[in-house]
């Protein structure tokens, strides 16, 4: 996280997809791997297993959420300078299909549909193993300058 306010979005993406750096904790909750970042769009896969499961024996709906959430927010982060954090202000997603244990790898892009200074819009998509559309999402993200994390 130190390198975080010194590297460009792009560049500490990239970094973290190539393993110099390492991933964000909540990802090795959800089987989630950075796997390409470019300006605007990044792809996270998503390995579901049945630990996953709601009370009606599906992958829950917060799994796909989640990496729909971190997708459209590293989207946005691929386009930030140096020094300049984001968070999410909104997300709105469609579920389409269920998820189960082997529907998965799953494959989510996210990419930035209209950068701002102060408000990032990105979209995205989750895909199933058989390339079929299991969610999509629209959000708005909050850009704000990073500060000493000691502070």
């Amino acid at each position: 996280m130190e390198q975080l306010p010194l590297l460009s979005g792009l560049e500490y993406l990239k970094k973290m997809a190539s393993g110099e750096l390492p991933g964000a904790p909540i990802a090795s909750h959800l089987n989630m791997d950075l796997v390409e970042v470019i300006e605007g769009s990044v792809t996270f896969t998503s390995t579901p297993d049945e630990s996953l499961y709601n009370p009606i024996g599906t992958v829950h709906g917060g799994l796909v959420c989640a990496v729909l959430d971190s997708a459209l927010g590293c989207a946005a982060h691929s386009t930030l300078p140096a020094g300049m954090g984001y968070t999410s202000i909104e997300i709105k997603v469609n579920y389409l299909r269920p998820v189960l244990a082997d529907s998965g790898p799953l494959r989510c892009t996210g990419t930035v549909t209209k950068p701002g200074r102060r408000v990032i819009f990105a979209e995205g998509e989750v895909v199933d193993k058989n390339g079929k559309t299991v969610a999509t999402a629209s959000g708005s993200l909050l850009v704000f300058p990073l500060g000493n994390p000691k502070n």
